[in-house]
């Protein structure tokens, strides 16, 4: 007998939110259809969703827990491999362990290993990729508007009149919000990208493109600012009504030299011009970038320049308007919520004695620690005990070559996962988790919509539930008392409690299509479209306009490396690979890196397209083929990052300072070698 069942569900590989429908054959995924009843996607998927959890399939799947033992691993059962690591932990000293995650899990798993690592190991050392892609995004939008989060929803994007997309290539790697654009391109918009990259998204949506030189987006927007005060072209109530700060931009923009920001960008400054009167005119114009700008050591400051223009011009608390960062994990605005990071408790309540004391009341817990923890990469540096959960550093972390030496001197490595990653294989301890179609929970996509993920299948062999497993290590440890979870939503009804802007969402709730934006301040609230529009989230309810000069990059060209290396993702892969690269279908559309090179520079090296070429940083080197192109600049090189035989990351770095800890990913100076017949 064959069994058919669908099974409605949220896709993984993006933060859009699509709604999917698992279509499952004899309790196995047989394929996947869009969901047509979705608001999201209204029926669409994109090549990745439509492929979404075919992986859950795939031979290489974690069934059992792993120990290595005399440097290979074996199979154990589950209580050996967490009687071991509840001995160990039990044993580190305070603050001695950290915990990496990843936006690819619940919010019911990010709930539990934040609890688990404030109550059982006492520390705020918790971070995640978040680190990797909008560190920078937080402290800019915090300190000017309040929040780090999207403003307004993607399904109004389309009544905006002028769009501004700044380093996202969103027709590649947000295809559903790129149909959004697209709408209200068809409606009249103007669509504007600055991209150092001739891109699908400026072939095919843009209306303008502003091919700027890396890491000059703030010398651009700054000169804008400029531009749309000279031509009166500021929203002079809201700046009255709704802002502070406003004299000290405006003697700061006195004193930019539009020939200066020309050179320094690479655009005309005609061109300029016109895409500062675009956006100034427009009655609805929004902004949306994503790591093109925020990958940067400057990201701060740029970001800061993004949300000083939409202040400029009155472009906040309105749909199709406002700064919209663009999560590229499909749980990655709950990364924030849920507090997996070292500053915030969940419900971005600052870490400090207060917030420790609310939480050792709701929690029933004592000693919670009240002191900001370790970022991502201090902890890989510093922790001698590391639990990773989701994550593959050993592809995303920059600087690979000295990401490997760190974790050679730990004294114990813990990676929970689906598949054997690149970071598994270092590990001393695997545990095997399960994927987001064998199990419920919710996720947070990129403009705070909170949805269901519905279990469709059983756990593989003997893997379990990620929130499960810390339940029975939370046992081990002697504190299941604290963890006396069933189900997942039993954890969310604890969620609830604790994150104010959960506060009135339900799983009942999430049982229809789209789910619920937050804040959602209780059950009667129908969540929250558009932020802002009363009011911002400072403490004064204003928004505060920030002086943030252009910064340049941490390292240029010179002589011996003379080309700059930026990064990136392609359309048929998701972040560092490990469930697109086993998707059949998608791993043979694009199966190896390659680099793309300028014609000019192809010509200069003697590099014809589909040479094999070296790619060598003050860090390290990799190997891939040329992709010769008329799409990028002369002295700029594109890598995407998805491929393990050639790890972009061996080449990037290095990071910023407080309090971003941003890699510069974006910007790496690199020579490139042509290797010969005889490989060499």
């Amino acid at each position: 007998m064959n069994a058919i069942e669908h099974i409605p569900t949220v896709c993984p590989c993006c933060g859009c939110g699509c709604g999917i429908e698992l279509v499952l054959k004899n309790g196995k995924i047989a394929g996947v259809e869009p969901l047509k009843s979705h608001p999201v996607c209204k029926g669409k998927n994109c090549l990745k969703g439509k492929n979404a959890y075919l992986y859950a399939n795939s031979e290489e799947r974690l069934t059992t827990p792993l120990i290595k033992k005399n440097g290979k691993h074996e199979a154990c059962s589950w209580d050996e491999a967490l009687d071991l690591i509840a001995r160990r932990l039990s044993e580190a000293d305070r603050d001695a362990v950290g915990f990496i995650n990843s936006g690819k899990c619940t919010n019911e798993d990010l709930y539990l290993i934040q609890k688990f690592a404030r109550i059982i190991c006492k520390t705020n050392n918790l971070d995640n990729a978040s680190r990797f892609c909008h560190s920078t995004s937080v402290p800019a939008l915090l300190s000017t508007v309040g929040a780090g989060v999207m403003p307004t929803s993607t399904l109004s994007i389309e009544k905006a009149d002028c769009v501004l997309i700044m380093g996202a290539n969103i027709q590649e790697t947000y295809p559903m919000i790129a149909n959004r654009v697209l709408m209200a391109r068809t409606k009249g918009a103007k669509i504007i990208t600055a991209d150092l990259r001739r891109t699908p998204t400026v072939k095919n949506l843009t209306d303008l493109h502003l091919q700027i030189h890396p890491g000059a987006d703030a010398a651009l927007i700054n000169g804008m600012m400029k531009i749309i005060l000279e031509q009166g072209l500021a929203d002079t109530d809201f700046i009255e009504k709704r802002t502070s700060g406003f004299d000290e931009l405006k003697s700061y923009l006195d004193t930019v030299d539009l020939p200066e920001i020309e050179k320094i960008t690479g655009i005309d400054v005609e061109r300029i011009k016109e895409a500062a009167v675009a956006y100034a005119n427009a009655h609805n114009a929004c902004i949306m970038f994503n790591a093109g700008i925020a990958q940067h050591a400057g990201g701060v400051e740029t970001i800061q320049t993004l949300a000083d223009m939409a202040l400029l011009t009155g472009n906040y608390g309105k749909p199709g308007t406002g700064v919209n960062p663009l999560r590229g994990h499909s749980n990655g605005e709950g990364f924030g919520d849920m507090g997996t990071v070292p500053v915030f408790y969940p419900g971005f309540q600052k870490v400090n004695e207060e917030t420790a004391g609310r939480f050792e009341f709701i929690w029933g817990a004592a000693d919670l620690p009240d002191k900001p923890g370790l970022t991502y990469m201090e902890m890989v540096e510093k922790c001698p005990f590391l639990y990773i959960m989701g994550a593959n550093p050993a592809m995303s972390a920059p600087d690979l070559n000295e990401l490997r030496k760190a974790f050679e001197k730990k004294e114990l490595v813990i990676v929970q996962d689906i598949f054997m990653t690149e970071t598994a294989e270092m590990a001393d301890v695997v545990l095997a988790g399960t994927s987001g179609a064998e199990k419920d929970g919710t996720q947070t996509g990129v403009d705070r919509r909170v949805q269901r993920l519905r279990k469709a299948m059983e756990p593989v062999g003997n893997s379990l539930p990620d929130w499960e497993i810390l339940c029975r290590l939370a046992e081990k440890m002697g504190a299941g008392e604290h963890f006396p979870f069933k189900t997942s939503e039993e954890i969310f009804e604890e969620i609830r409690k604790c994150v104010p802007q959960y506060r009135g969402i339900t799983y009942e709730r999430l049982e229809q299509a789209g789910g619920v934006q937050w804040p959602c301040p209780d059950e009667g609230h129908p969540g929250t479209e558009t932020m802002f529009v009363e009011k911002f989230g400072t403490p004064d309810g204003l928004a505060h306009f920030q002086v943030a000069p252009y910064k340049a990059p941490l390292e240029m060209p010179d002589d011996s490396y003379p080309y700059i290396l930026t990064t990136g993702r392609v359309n048929f892969h998701f972040h560092t690979g490990s469930m697109t690269r086993r998707t059949e279908r998608l791993q043979n559309e694009i199966s190896e890196a390659f680099a793309e090179i300028s014609l000019e520079d192809s010509e200069n090296i003697g590099i014809a397209g589909g040479d094999e070429i070296i790619l060598k940083s003050r860090r390290g080197e990799v190997r891939t083929r040329a992709r010769v192109t008329a799409d990028i600049k002369a002295g700029q090189v594109f890598l995407p990052w998805h491929f393990p035989e050639c790890l972009a990351n061996m080449l990037t770095g290095p990071s910023a300072g407080p309090p971003s800890r941003m890699p510069e990913f974006k910007f790496s100076a690199i020579n490139i070698e042509k290797v010969e017949a005889d490989g060499k």
